[in-house]
């Protein structure tokens, strides 16, 4: 009877597995999930929704830039009789290309001091709000002070408020000062025309965002470590300067992105706190006075432009490896 049980017990092990493995054993060495149970090709069918429409997404984007980018290699005859696109039919035609347009444009009177201004104007505007975020997100998140969600949700809030409606009461402030019943509060700093007026208002405008966005990231740091830099005896100054910091890179690549490219193409801040006199005029308003009063060279305008996307191209893509991770931090919980 025992012989006969053993004698179908293996005889069902063989039979249950065409491989020559038994059930329950385990699977040879260099086994993996991927060749032991392929994919179906049915499973990739619903990826190609998504390449499709990022990929139409990205064409829409590029056709404008492309036509810009040829318009500004074209000569002023033919950009004001045929549209672009009739370059692609004589690609080899030399008549069609020139680089007039981008000489004109560097030659024209005061753009290049222009060039010098806005980044006088945009690097400073970009430090002082990260500086001050950063400061401000590390109270906000790891310091116990009384009224501390209270004061946060008010700097959040001012994410709402539109930047227009802030012009007029700002510049007031820079020319008039601040009274209350006749009592100066604020004196009469006569910094309109300046380049620390457009510095104040850029990082008023951006530190809600950039507190917003830091805290977050912060707030997502391990207690463990700083609480282990409490033990070895470290202060809020050493722990935000030695730890959070380095560990805070990703957040604060990201919103120097967003926040330079944001202060190198204002037009309406810098025209309303600098002015438009040609020894403080940045590069937006170099390009405005480059397109004539009647709009009759937007030929030069498109060089113009490719010429002031030169300095934020190598912003992004030095800073670029950053952006992604910098954005996701801190949106999940673990």
């Amino acid at each position: 009877m025992t012989d006969v049980t053993t004698t179908t017990g293996v005889a069902a092990g063989v039979d249950d597995d065409t491989t020559g493995v038994r059930p329950g054993a385990a699977e040879p060495p260099g086994t993996t999930p991927e060749t032991a149970s392929p994919a179906k090709p049915g499973r990739d069918w619903g990826r190609w929704p998504v390449a499709v429409s990022v990929s139409v997404i990205a064409v829409l984007w590029l056709i404008p830039t492309l036509g810009l980018l040829v318009t500004s290699f074209r000569p002023r005859e033919l950009v004001d009789t045929s549209g672009w696109w009739t370059v692609f039919t004589d690609l080899g035609d030399g008549g069609q290309w020139t680089l007039q347009n981008y000489r004109d444009v560097l030659d024209a009177g005061g753009f290049g001091n222009s060039f010098l201004n806005s980044l006088a104007v945009t690097v400073p505007a970009t430090v002082l709000p990260i500086t001050i975020a950063a400061f401000a997100a590390y109270a906000f998140t790891w310091m116990e002070f009384p009224g501390r969600q209270v004061l946060f949700a008010a700097v959040v809030g001012l994410m709402v408020v539109p930047l227009q409606m802030s012009l007029i009461p700002i510049l007031q402030l820079y020319t008039s000062g601040f009274r209350v019943a006749g009592v100066p509060i604020i004196p009469d700093l006569d910094l309109n025309g300046t380049l620390l007026a457009v510095w104040l208002a850029h990082t008023g405008f951006g530190l809600p965002l950039a507190t917003y966005m830091l805290r977050n990231y912060i707030g997502g740091l391990p207690r463990s470590l700083i609480e282990s830099a409490k033990v070895d005896g470290a202060g809020h100054f050493t722990t935000f300067t030695r730890l959070v910091l380095p560990l805070s890179t990703p957040i604060l690549a990201s919103f120097a992105i967003f926040q330079f490219l944001w202060v190198w193409n204002d037009l309406l801040v810098a025209l309303v706190f600098l002015g438009g006199e040609q020894d403080v005029r940045v590069v937006t308003q170099a390009l405005r006075e480059l397109n004539g009063s009647r709009g009759q060279a937007w030929h030069l305008l498109t060089a113009g432009a490719f010429v002031s996307m030169v300095l934020p191209l190598v912003v992004f893509f030095s800073l670029q490896r950053y952006f992604v991770s910098g954005l996701t931090a801190g949106a999940v919980k673990e």
